[in-house]
């Protein structure tokens, strides 16, 4: 998984977009003016933070707890950050 295979994922979301409001380093995807997914260009390995519903959180945390963790900066009950490592897939982690 690459940032080009992530945008292309969010992207297909109906009413989607991306924009950088935070810095040219951090890719952000919206649905109208609602953040949905987060993700650094810089991370190695590709890491990304995704709003999640409160109770799948704690399950996808749960059943991978190296991949997907508390959201970093974020609220922990509605955000997940997600390190593709390996262990979790996009298709996964959403």
């Amino acid at each position: 998984m690459n940032i080009e295979e992530l945008r292309t994922y969010c992207l297909k979301k109906k009413g989607a977009t991306e924009s950088f409001p935070f810095g040219e380093q951090t890719l952000v995807f919206k649905i109208g003016d609602k953040i949905f997914l987060l993700a650094g260009l810089d991370a190695h390995p590709l890491s990304f933070n995704a709003k999640c519903d409160p109770e799948e959180a704690i399950n996808l945390r749960e059943q991978y707890p190296n991949s997907v963790l508390p959201g970093f900066h974020m609220n922990k009950k509605h955000w997940n950050t997600v390190v593709l490592d390996g262990e979790i897939s996009l298709d996964q982690a959403i």
